[in-house]
C-alpha cells in the first residue's frame, strides 16, 4: 500500500507540473479576453459623437469589423488548443492506465486531467457565447450609430446665405457630376448631400461650413511660418545638380551657366555692395518649364543639335541663374507628373482644389505650364494666379488678357484671356511697359579683351544670322551685292551634304558651340540679318563682340494683323524691324536698319558700315549685373495678390491735390512734397502726367519725353479732376471697360475713365482718343526700373 500511494502522488504531481503552465497560460487568455471585451464596448459606444465627420465612417465600422473579427479568432484559438489538449491529456492518460494496470490499481480517480478538461471546455464555450453576444451588441450598436448619422447627413439643407450666392447651383452639380472626377472621392464625397456640403464649404468654398462641423479643423491657420533670410549663393554646383539632365536643352542650360559662372559671382558681388546689408526674405520658387514637358510636344530639345531655336534656352538658363545666386530656395521640373507632385494636386481629372495650401511664394512658368496648371489645380489656380510669373517672349497686351474684354471685341486669342496682372508677363526685350521686362545676359568683354577685337577685326568679314537652311530661302539678290564687299560666312546646320539654300561663294562653317561662334563673331566687321528669326539674342552678343548689326526695315511693320508668324499672339504690337530693340535703344552707329528691298539703299549701307568703327557695345540690362538688379527688385516689391483697389483718395478731389501742373501747362508732375502718402512701387514720385495726341499710343507718347509708360500708375490718374487739372473740358464723364481709357474725345468733349483695372494698358491707340498716360522717369541702361526703385 505504501508503495502504492507512493506511486499514486508521483503520477499526480507529475500530471500537475505537466498542466500547470497551460493552466497558467488559460488564466492569461481569460484576462486578456475579458480586458480586450471591456475596451472594445467601451470604445465603441464612447468612441464617436453623433457630430463628428462622416468621412471617419468607413473608420468605425473598420473598427467593428475588425473586433468581432479579433473575437472569432480568438475562440477558434481556444477551441482549438481545447482539441489539442485533449489529445494530449488522453495521451498521457492512455500511458497512466497502462502503468496502472500492471500494478493492478485504479490510478484515475488520482488524475485531475478530466476536471481541468471540463473547466478549460466551459471556459472555451463562455468565451464562444461571449463572442456571439458582443457580435451582436456591436451589430446592433453600430446599426444605430450608422442610422443616426445617416439621418443626420440625409437632413442637410443647402444654406440660403447671401454671403454665399452660388452655393445651391454647385450644391445641385455635384448631384449630377460628383462621380466625374475621382478626385471628389478622394476628398470624402460619397453622394449625399451632407458630403456635398462639407466638400463645397471645407475643399472648395462656395458654401458656408456647417453649423455642426468642427470650425477651427476649416478654418485656415493665422499665423504664417517663419521667414528665411535670403543670402547670395556662390556655389553653383548646387543649381547644376537640381537642373538635372536627359534632354539636349538641360544639358545646353547647365553647359551656358558654367561658361558665365565667373561674371555671375562678380554681378553677385556687385550687387550686394549696391543692398548694403539690407534684410531680404527668401521665396520659395517653382520653375516650370512647360516648353520641355513631353506633354507639350517638346520640340525645342531634338533641335538644340540642329541649329533650332535657342533664345528661349538662354533666357530660362539666366533666370535659373539669378533666382539662385540671388539666395532663393528653388524647385525645378519639366514633366507633368513632377509639377503635380510638387504643388499637391490630388489624384482625378484636375477639377478638385490642391491637397495642401500651395508651398511656393513664387511660380515662374511659361504659357504651356500655366496651361498645364490651369487643367491640374482647379479653383486653386484662380486662387494662387497672383504667384504666377509667365516667360513671354513677345508680350501680352492687357486687352488679349481679360477674357471677357477680349471676347466681346475680338481680342481673344489661342494665348490670351488669363486675367492676370500684365505685369505678371515676363518678356526677353523691353518693348512692352504692360509686361515686366525679364531679359537675359549677354558675355561681358574686359578691357583688354576689348582691345584685342578692336585690333584684329577682319574689314571686309561678314557673319549671317541663319542657322537653318530655310532662312536663306530666296535672299540671293542682296547676298550677291554683299559678297562683293565681303567675305560672307554662315554657321548653316547640315547633317551630310551642304544645304542647296546656301550659295556657293558662302563659306558655311555648319553649327557650331557657343564659344567657337562667339569667336567667329570677334573677327567679323558685320552682322547681318535675313528678318527672322524676331528679336533673339544672337544680334546682342554680336553687338557685344564689336560686329555692327544691319537688318531689314518692315514696310509695312509686322503685326498679327498681317502676318502670319504673329497671327494668334496676344498682342497688337507692330514690329518695324527684325530687332526692334536693337533699332530703338541702340542704333546707329552700332545698328544700320535699311530697306532690303532697295538695292541702293542697301548696298550704300554696305559700303558706309565698311568705313564706321565701333567699339564692342552691350546695354546695361543685358549685363549679369542689370539683370540681377531687376529680378531682385521685382521679387522684393512686386505683389499681385494684393486686391487691386481704385483710390478715390479726398487728394485728388480738392485744392490738396498731389500733381502740379508744370509753368509749360502741358503736364503734371507729383509734387515731392505732398502730404498726400501712396503706397506704390514704382514709387509714385516718378510719375508724369502726359496727354497723348490722337491716334497715338502711350507708349510712343512717354518716349517721345523721354520716359517710359508705367501702367502702375493708371490707378493714380484715374480720376475725371485730373482731366481739370489738365484744363481738359468734358462736358460729360462716363466709366467704361475699354483698354483705351482714360482718354477724352476732344472733338465732343467726352471724358472717359476705366472701370476694369486689368484693362489699364499702355499699348492701343484710336483717332477719335487722346489718351490720358502715366509716364516716369528710368535708370540708365535699365529702362525696367525707376531711379529711385531699388
Amino acid at each position: 500500500m505504501l508503495t502504492v500511494n507512493s506511486d499514486g502522488k508521483i503520477m499526480v504531481r507529475r500530471c500537475l507540473v505537466t498542466l500547470r503552465p497551460f493552466r497558467i497560460f488559460v488564466v492569461g487568455i481569460g484576462f486578456f479576453t475579458l480586458c480586450f471585451l471591456m475596451t472594445s464596448l467601451g470604445g465603441q459606444f464612447s468612441a464617436k459623437r453623433l457630430g463628428d465627420s462622416p468621412f471617419t465612417i468607413r473608420t468605425e465600422v473598420m473598427g467593428a469589423l475588425e473586433s468581432r473579427g479579433v473575437l472569432r479568432k480568438m475562440s477558434d484559438m481556444l477551441e482549438m488548443m481545447v482539441k489539442r489538449m485533449d489529445v494530449l491529456a488522453r495521451l498521457e492518460n492512455s500511458t497512466d492506465f497502462r502503468r496502472g494496470e500492471e500494478m493492478h490499481f485504479p490510478v484515475d480517480r488520482f488524475h485531475p486531467a478530466v476536471g481541468l478538461m471540463e473547466r478549460i471546455q466551459a471556459i472555451a464555450q463562455n468565451v464562444s457565447d461571449i463572442a456571439m453576444k458582443v457580435d451582436q451588441i456591436l451589430r446592433n450598436s453600430l446599426l444605430l450609430y450608422s442610422s443616426a448619422i445617416e439621418g443626420r447627413r440625409d437632413q442637410c439643407e443647402v444654406p440660403r446665405d447671401p454671403n454665399y450666392p452660388d452655393c445651391s447651383g454647385k450644391v445641385e452639380w455635384m448631384r449630377a457630376r460628383w462621380t466625374s472626377d475621382p478626385c471628389y472621392a478622394f476628398f470624402g464625397v460619397d453622394g449625399t448631400e451632407c458630403s456635398f456640403l462639407i466638400y463645397l464649404s471645407e475643399v472648395e468654398w462656395f458654401c458656408p461650413v456647417l453649423p455642426w462641423r468642427n470650425q477651427t479643423a476649416a478654418a485656415p491657420s493665422t499665423k504664417p511660418p517663419p521667414r528665411m533670410q535670403a543670402a547670395f549663393q556662390r556655389d553653383l554646383s548646387y543649381l547644376l545638380e537640381l537642373i538635372g539632365s536627359g534632354k539636349e536643352s538641360l544639358i545646353f542650360m547647365k553647359k551656358r551657366i558654367r561658361h558665365l559662372a565667373t561674371q555671375w559671382l562678380q554681378a553677385s558681388h556687385k550687387l550686394e555692395e549696391k543692398l548694403e546689408g539690407k534684410q531680404r526674405d527668401q521665396k520659395q520658387i517653382l520653375i516650370h518649364i512647360g516648353f520641355l514637358t513631353e506633354e507639350s510636344g517638346d520640340v525645342f530639345s531634338p533641335r538644340v543639335l540642329k541649329g533650332g531655336p535657342l533664345g528661349e534656352m538662354v533666357q530660362w538658363a539666366d533666370i535659373l541663374a539669378v533666382l539662385f545666386i540671388l539666395g532663393h530656395s528653388l524647385k525645378i521640373t519639366v514633366s507633368l507628373k513632377e509639377l503635380q507632385s510638387n504643388l499637391g494636386v490630388p489624384p482625378g481629372r484636375g477639377n478638385c482644389p490642391l491637397t495642401v495650401p500651395l508651398p511656393f511664394d513664387l511660380i515662374y512658368t511659361d504659357y504651356h505650364g500655366l496651361q498645364q496648371m490651369k487643367q491640374h489645380m482647379g479653383l486653386s489656380f484662380k486662387k494662387y494666379r497672383c504667384r504666377v510669373r509667365v516667360i513671354d517672349t513677345f508680350g501680352t497686351e492687357p486687352a488679349y488678357n481679360h477674357e471677357e474684354y477680349a471676347t466681346l471685341h475680338g481680342y481673344r486669342t489661342n494665348w490670351g484671356y488669363w486675367n492676370l496682372n500684365a505685369k505678371q508677363f515676363m518678356t526677353m526685350f523691353p518693348h512692352t511697359p504692360d509686361n515686366s521686362f525679364m531679359g537675359f545676359v549677354s558675355e561681358e568683354l574686359n578691357k583688354t579683351e576689348k582691345q584685342f577685337i578692336k585690333s584684329n577685326k577682319a574689314n571686309n568679314m561678314a557673319v549671317v544670322y541663319g542657322k537653318e537652311a530655310g532662312i536663306w530661302k530666296g535672299k540671293e539678290k542682296f547676298l550677291a551685292i554683299l559678297n562683293k564687299y565681303m567675305e560672307i560666312h554662315g554657321t548653316v546646320y547640315y547633317e551630310t551634304q551642304r544645304p542647296p539654300e546656301v550659295p556657293a561663294f558662302v563659306k558655311n562653317h555648319g553649327l557650331l558651340p557657343q564659344h567657337e561662334f562667339q569667336q567667329l563673331l570677334r573677327k567679323a566687321k558685320l552682322f547681318i540679318g535675313f528678318g527672322f528669326p524676331y528679336e533673339g539674342p544672337a544680334p546682342l552678343e554680336a553687338i557685344a563682340n564689336g560686329c555692327i548689326f544691319l537688318q531689314s526695315r518692315f514696310n509695312p511693320p509686322h503685326s498679327s494683323l498681317n502676318h502670319e508668324f504673329f497671327r494668334g499672339k496676344p498682342t497688337s504690337r507692330e514690329v518695324s524691324s527684325q530687332h526692334p530693340y536693337a533699332q530703338d535703344f541702340i542704333g546707329k552707329p552700332h545698328v544700320w536698319t535699311v530697306d532690303y528691298n532697295n538695292s541702293e539703299e542697301f548696298e550704300a549701307a554696305i559700303k558706309a558700315i565698311m568705313r564706321t568703327k565701333v567699339d564692342p557695345y552691350l546695354p546695361y540690362e543685358y549685363t549679369s549685373e542689370g539683370m540681377l538688379e531687376r529680378i531682385h527688385a521685382y521679387i522684393q516689391y512686386q505683389d499681385f495678390c494684393a486686391v487691386a483697389v481704385l483710390p478715390d483718395t479726398p487728394a485728388v478731389q480738392t485744392s490738396t491735390s498731389p500733381f502740379i501742373l508744370q509753368p509749360n501747362s502741358t503736364y503734371l508732375a507729383w509734387a515731392c512734397n505732398s502730404s498726400s502718402s501712396f503706397p506704390a512701387w514704382p514709387p509714385v514720385n516718378s510719375l508724369q502726367v502726359w496727354l497723348s495726341e490722337a491716334g497715338q499710343a502711350c507708349t510712343s507718347t512717354c518716349q517721345q519725353h523721354g520716359l517710359v509708360c508705367e501702367p502702375e500708375f493708371f490707378k493714380f490718374i484715374n480720376h475725371k479732376e485730373v482731366f481739370q487739372r489738365l484744363n481738359i473740358v468734358c462736358d460729360s464723364t462716363e466709366s467704361e471697360m475699354n483698354h483705351l481709357y482714360p482718354a477724352v474725345a476732344e472733338k465732343v468733349r467726352e471724358c472717359y475713365l476705366q472701370k476694369e483695372p486689368l484693362l489699364f494698358s499702355c499699348a492701343g491707340y484710336n483717332t477719335k482718343y487722346q489718351r490720358l498716360c502715366p509716364c516716369r522717369d528710368y535708370r540708365r541702361g535699365q529702362v525696367a526700373l525707376c531711379r529711385d526703385c531699388l
